[in-house]
């Protein structure tokens, strides 16, 4: 970066400067908006509550990696503990959120696993009678998927039978491996649907991005730079377009006017001052907690419920993607500690609804490496696939011995995401008793793994089992539901046309507030079953590429 993009890291404005927009959260969907904006020339300021990520700090190319990184990257906040982040009460959930403050967002620590939601996911209610329809398709949403894809540096293979036809991915597919390779024998033997990993991974040096060296430490920060977060995809031209980005700022409250319309945002920056930014329009890209938490604390004397909440909805409808795991140990070596880690194959055998199983919806599979030995002895709750249930003896003497040398190298992991069904029991609510660093309320988490959820899980499970086994496995281990596995947190204030019954419209604009816009997963009706970072940034470019072509008809205060 030059010297004068670098200065715009943090060039606040000056004291009550009114801008355009003005950005909460600097993840996926708020990198893309402020890029876009000040692209077309419109003035952007960006709060986000962490920092910078310090490549240095990453853990994943020193020995010790195993050792420090369950604490220094681990991606439950309330296990990481950083000043940046704030607690999350989950004293009543059954899965907890992760997530992770700073530029780029929790895609920091992501697998960068790259999947576009498919066409039934957009249909949901008109094909299986469940859930809600979105108010648009998966060919309104493609042509912006793909210009996504050119932005981020994704590697992948085109002509997956799954999908509909679609272009080249702007790189060729990284290497499947020894892991990828086995999963995919397991897939052949059964007759199943396999395909190679999509993963916003250049496979080529491109941007700011490095090419991978295969480290598989991907969900602890990639000290190579080659896993593409938008710190490195986004941020350095957004910078260079005008955009401005002001970190450890924490946003406690969106104001309005007299009006209804809202005029900004309070924040409280790195020195614990209270400090108000004035825009026309503000954008809300806190993640499926932070933005219903945020609008849960404003709104003042004139909105008890939270702002734009008329309908209820602001917190319901939660989604995070109950998951399970298999981990199969095979004789011969796999090199399973080479990344990438996200996906080698994939799976969408299971994905669509088949009334037979005793469920609705389905799964999407992702056949991974399974790390270094501490991973794979089962020693730490570190990584997904350890069975909850392990005996205490297996994690010590010879029996941890004997474990490491069966699996380290030996193995891989198939993890099984299951689609989400919307509940409205399934919510974010404000915590009574627990409060930030800045005694600001704490978002507390009240959700169920449901029957269908637990119907889907065990039957993929059970199919998981054939296949690797059919490849050869002398062992396996099954997590289910994994605690900690709440990376993806949709739902909580959810699109649609009817204000009685969703939060924005299509476009990501609040029905009550209609210079208030909100471009993160909370928006999502339905929440698939495939990782939903592409999705996220594909929306997010949609609407604001519509918000550039109004913005002339946009109400303002």
């Amino acid at each position: 970066m030059t010297v004068e993009i670098l200065a715009q890291r943090n060039a606040r404005p000056g004291r009550d400067e009114e801008v355009d927009v003005v950005i909460v959260g600097a993840g996926p969907s708020g990198s893309v908006a402020a890029l876009h904006l000040a692209r077309a020339g419109i003035s952007v300021v960006v709060l986000e509550q962490g920092e910078w990520p310090d490549y240095d700090d990453y853990t994943g190319a020193r020995p010790e990696h195993e050792l420090v990184s369950t604490k220094l990257w681990h991606p439950n906040p309330n296990v990481r503990d950083s000043p940046n982040d704030y607690p999350v009460d989950t004293s009543t959930t059954d899965i907890n959120p992760l997530m992770f403050a700073g530029v780029g967002g929790s895609a920091t620590l992501y697998g960068a696993q790259w999947m576009h939601f498919l066409p039934s996911d957009f249909r949901v209610r008109s094909m299986d009678g469940v859930a809600e329809d979105w108010p648009f398709t998966y060919e309104d949403l493609l042509p912006y998927q793909l210009e996504i894809e050119r932005e981020v540096g994704v590697s992948g293979l085109s002509g997956d039978p799954a999908f509909p036809p679609r272009g080249a991915y702007p790189f060729p597919a990284l290497p499947m491996g020894s892991v990828g390779l086995r999963g995919a024998l397991g897939m052949e033997k059964m007759g199943w649907h396999w395909w190679p990993g999509s993963n916003a991974i250049p496979s080529e040096k491109f941007g700011e991005l490095n090419p991978c060296v295969r480290r598989g430490t991907c969900l602890t920060g990639c000290p190579e730079g080659a896993k593409s977060t938008t710190d490195r995809s986004h941020w350095p031209l957004a910078l260079k377009a005008g955009a401005r980005l002001i970190t450890r700022a924490r946003v406690k409250e969106v104001e309005t006017n007299d009006h209804g319309l809202a005029t900004g945002v309070v924040y409280i920056d790195a020195n614990g001052r209270e400090r108000r930014q004035r825009a026309k329009v503000v954008i809300l890209c806190a993640n499926g907690v932070g933005t219903p938490r945020l609008l849960l604390m404003s709104g003042g004397s004139r909105n008890s419920d939270g702002l734009a909440n008329s309908s209820g909805m602001v917190g319901k409808r939660l989604m995070m993607h109950p998951f399970a795991s298999v981990l199969a140990s095979y004789e011969d070596p796999l090199d399973s500690w080479r990344g990438p880690f996200g996906q080698q194959v994939y799976s969408l055998e299971f994905y669509e609804t088949d009334e037979s199983r005793g469920f609705v919806r389905g799964s999407k599979w992702n056949c991974m490496p399974s790390g270094g030995p501490v991973g794979v002895s089962g020693a730490t709750g570190s990584k997904v696939y350890v069975a909850e249930e392990g005996r205490f003896q297996d994690f010590w003497g010879a029996n941890l011995h004997e474990n490491v040398a069966r699996r380290f190298g030996h193995s891989l992991i198939w993890g099984i995401v299951g689609e989400d069904l919307p509940e409205e029991s399934n919510q974010v609510v404000l915590s009574k008793d627990l409060v930030d660093s800045d005694g600001l309320p704490a978002p507390q988490i009240v959700y169920k793994v449901n029957e269908n959820s637990n119907r889907l899980l065990q039957f993929n499970i059970d199919r998981c089992l054939e296949s690797v086994r059919a490849a050869g496995a002398i062992e396996t281990l099954v997590s289910t539901p994994v605690r900690e596995s709440g990376w993806h947190l949709i739902g909580t204030t959810v699109m649609g046309d009817d204000p009685k019954r969703s939060v924005v419209d299509q476009w990501g604009a609040c029905h009550d507030v209609p210079n208030l816009y909100v471009m993160d997963a909370s928006t999502f009706p339905t929440s698939g079953a495939t990782n939903p970072t592409a999705t996220i940034m594909a929306v997010a470019l949609r609407n604001t590429h519509r918000m550039i072509a109004e913005r002339r008809n946009q109400k303002v205060a």
